[in-house]
């Protein structure tokens, strides 16, 4: 009877070591142990990455740049230029972290909705995003389309009046586009992307190569906490893609709106509450505000899966997101600590 139990043990470890990989497949790139990352966002030089250093009072460990990508072609000027981002940022001994949008310029309609993402009119540039990622060889972040239940981006299946937009802007058409960018970006054997893919409904990846390289990339899922326009179907778990496709959770907050009550909520959401917590971005909102910026950093040490918080000046410093020098005095106070020490 004992033999047939050891037996029965071994079996079940040999199956867990055969399915890990599958739902464990990305890198998390967290900091080290006891630590937060401290990142910045803000002009795409290394002169104004070391400008954000002195204005917070220490160098940001994570320097994040907003960009639409070409998403159906792959463009070689736009690679470059997205390469040459990669290289900034490490210049500077900071990880770099690429936001994709898909509003045209930055702030106009859609370039290309999530369900043609899905459906592969995204592929030529996630392979071009794949290869390069690779290429640069060192840990780097991928935000893609955040606050997706924001209304004010293109990629929002709702509209302000609540709305809703056309059926490649659902929920639905979202979830699917973010699989095939995780399953793409992260790399591994074609023909087994191509059968994950399959099971989704959706087409495989048109390329003559049968493994796509595996760079060090982890994905965040960063919507608003609570919907905006906050109506039914417009909450951050309409858009949850699945814990096998997200690497790191988190959300935007800003000093105009500070709902912690909303804040505990969503991290506490049984959903994705075993995946590190990242302010994808964090500012003050037009004026002086040192009360929010120690409330926020008390919450940051309060909660242990909190590991990153990012300071956006506004991807061409916006004097909105300016931030300001009381504030800015407050902020260097509460980086003195140790906790934020890892580059």
């Amino acid at each position: 009877m004992r033999l047939v139990r050891l037996l029965c043990l071994l079996l079940a470890v040999s199956a867990a070591t055969v399915l890990w990989p599958a739902a464990a497949s990305a890198d998390v790139l967290l900091p080290p142990r006891g630590k937060v990352f401290h990142g910045g966002t803000g002009g795409y030089t290394g002169g104004q990455i070391d400008a954000f250093g002195r204005r917070s009072g220490r160098a940001p460990a994570v320097y994040q740049f907003f960009f639409t990508p070409p998403w159906r072609t792959a463009v070689e000027r736009d690679l470059n230029w997205e390469e040459n981002l990669l290289a900034v940022a490490a210049s500077r001994g900071a990880r770099p972290m690429l936001h994709l949008s898909t509003a045209r310029g930055g702030s106009g309609g859609s370039v290309v909705t999530p369900g043609q993402i899905a459906r592969g009119a995204g592929d030529r540039y996630l392979l071009a995003l794949n290869a390069m990622l690779a290429r640069f060889g060192q840990p780097a972040y991928l935000r893609v389309m955040a606050e997706m239940n924001n209304f004010n981006n293109p990629y929002s299946a709702f509209g302000g009046s609540g709305r809703a937009r056309s059926r490649g802007h659902s929920p639905r058409s979202f979830r699917a586009a973010w699989r095939r960018i995780a399953l793409i970006v992260r790399g591994g054997e074609v023909a087994g992307i191509d059968r994950r893919l399959g099971r989704m409904g959706l087409p495989g990846i048109a390329t003559p190569a049968t493994e796509l390289p595996r760079p060090r990339v982890a994905l965040m899922w960063v919507p608003f906490c609570a919907g905006l326009p906050h109506r039914r179907g417009n909450g951050p778990g309409a858009y949850w893609p699945g814990g096998r496709y997200v690497d790191w959770v988190g959300t935007d907050f800003f000093a105009n709106s500070p709902n912690f009550p909303c804040l505990g909520r969503f991290y506490r959401d049984r959903r994705w509450r075993s995946k590190p917590f990242v302010f994808g971005e964090w500012a003050l909102w037009g004026r002086e505000d040192p009360r929010f910026v120690r409330r926020l950093y008390r919450w940051v040490a309060s909660h242990r899966r909190a590991r990153m918080v990012v300071y956006n000046q506004g991807a061409l410093l916006k004097p909105l997101l300016a931030l300001r020098p009381r504030s800015a005095r407050e902020l260097r106070r509460q980086l003195r600590s140790r906790r934020y020490s890892a580059r």
